[in-house]
């Protein structure tokens, strides 16, 4: 029988990831460490999602995420099985800013996601008034959570709206680019979330969280970079692929997923591949595409997931110029105040290899875009520049003009957790257990960081190699 210009691979305990961020990388490592044949598909031309390495007047620069939590093991161990062990970095500073009220004020020690254990760690940052509020927790009977609740509401409820507004909503925002009075605390906070339920007293909860994380992580940093970018990663667990025998293909978009009776088809605009497994490591939206057909359910809820959108704005200045810069890593940037740019990373400071590598520079960036905010983002370039020069100006006081800049957009980059996301997460996980030999993983499921994407993706590989169909090995051909 002649064979259609579309051919189909056929081939035995076959899997098809995909999707080519941090996820789905992350997954074809696991997949192949188990000895599964590995075929990852990438729509664009650049793998590693939002973790992307650059240069700015040829100082190495990340273009996207720039940290790595330490104290979650997934991606420190990741990034030494794919040969990174020796270019892990903590920052070398660990100070920061606030940026509020018309004054850059020391970012508090001692804290859970903004939520102090002492109020007395909040001072210079909070009013009398605010501090004062945070000390009658004490006096408030217990709050009832039910099974979620919103970050904000709940510490406002506790500890005022004030140390909402000028230190949690900042900080969530730095991670989810999202509203604190939306976000939900089980999902986001999960620590903080347990501490609420299981004490009457929130402070008292925070107070034992810090108290466990001084016995388990006595030393070692909470972050780390990678010399050269967190943008690294993608590259090394890519090339660690690859050496394993797996193929990554680039520019290829995926046009349609279906069920056969011993596997899966999965269409590009290229081929058609018959695979026994399929890993969904694609944004939300993406994969409620590509499931409509095979599970309406999974897909009408994946279809929901709201995201976020930011602009980062890098900058290269001569480091004469920028003498009378503050110290520190940066500062965040409370909604609450109505700026433009939501958090500054001096770069410069912050990461040894940025340090030595900008030969006579200064490196910084700024992050614009919450969640509702997309509007900026549609601005031309150079007017985001000039909004971030003007509002580092009257923060820091810097007067010079830049050698260079990069403005990287991440539209629909940050998937929201809004109360009720893990119920909808396990909804979607429920309905895709119904369809043998696939499973989803990524940012939009457990958590945005990058060691959360990665947890993701190595337990959808795992429930993936578990499957009785990849077991067997079915390599049914479609016979097209």
């Amino acid at each position: 029988m002649q064979r259609s210009l579309h051919h189909v691979d056929t081939p035995t305990g076959h899997v098809v990831v995909i999707g080519g961020g941090i996820a789905g990388l992350a997954a074809a490592h696991r997949l192949l460490a188990s000895g599964v044949r590995v075929t990852l598909l990438e729509a664009t031309g650049h793998l590693g999602g939002k973790l992307q390495a650059g240069e700015i007047e040829g100082a190495p620069v990340d273009l996207g995420a720039e940290s790595m939590l330490a104290r979650r093991p997934e991606a420190v161990e990741l990034a030494r099985a794919v040969g990174l062990a020796d270019r892990l970095q903590p920052p070398a500073t660990a100070s920061a800013w606030v940026w509020t009220r018309d004054a850059l004020r020391p970012m508090p020690k001692g804290h859970v996601m903004g939520v102090p254990g002492d109020p007395a760690a909040l001072a210079g940052l909070l009013s009398a008034e605010g501090i004062a509020r945070i000390e009658h927790e004490r006096d408030l009977p217990p709050t009832e959570l039910g099974d979620d609740v919103a970050v904000g509401a709940y510490v406002a409820e506790r500890l005022g709206r004030e140390v909402v507004d000028r230190l949690v909503e900042p900080l969530l925002g730095g991670v989810y680019a999202g509203d604190a009075y939306r976000i939900s605390m089980r999902a986001a906070v999960p620590q903080l979330f347990e501490a609420a339920r299981t004490h009457e007293s929130l402070l008292e909860g925070v107070r034992e969280i810090q108290a466990q994380a001084a016995r388990q992580h006595a030393a070692g940093p909470v972050f780390v970079g990678i010399e050269g970018g967190v943008g690294q990663l993608p590259r090394a667990v890519a090339d660690a692929v690859r050496a394993q025998g797996g193929e990554i293909l680039t520019e290829t978009p995926v046009l349609g997923l279906t069920r056969t009776a011993g596997g899966w088809r999965i269409r590009t605009d290229q081929r058609v591949i018959a695979a026994d497994g399929v890993v969904l490591a694609t944004p939300a939206w993406s994969a409620s595409a590509l499931l409509a057909a095979e599970s309406p359910a999974a897909a009408a809820e994946l279809g929901r997931v709201e995201y976020a959108s930011m602009a980062l704005v890098t900058m290269a200045f001569r480091r004469a110029d920028l003498a009378g810069m503050p110290e520190g890593s940066g500062f965040l940037v409370p909604p609450v105040d109505g700026r433009t740019i939501k958090a500054s990373t001096f770069s410069t400071r912050k990461w040894g290899w940025v340090d030595k590598g900008s030969d006579g520079l200064f490196v910084l960036r700024t992050s614009i875009g919450r969640y509702g905010e997309e509007e900026h983002l549609h601005r031309e370039d150079a007017e985001l520049v000039g909004v971030s020069l003007r509002e580092l100006g009257e923060a820091t006081g810097l007067a010079a003009a830049p050698v260079a800049t990069e403005v990287t957009r991440w539209i629909g980059g940050i998937p929201q957790y809004p109360v009720g996301h893990l119920t909808r997460v396990a909804r979607i996980r429920d309905e895709v257990a119904k369809l043998p030999g696939l499973r989803v993983c990524g940012a939009a499921y457990d958590g945005v960081g990058i060691p959360a994407c990665i947890a993701s993706a190595q337990r959808a590989a795992d429930e993936i190699i578990a499957t009785s169909t990849l077991v067997r090995g079915t390599g049914d051909d479609a016979g097209e």
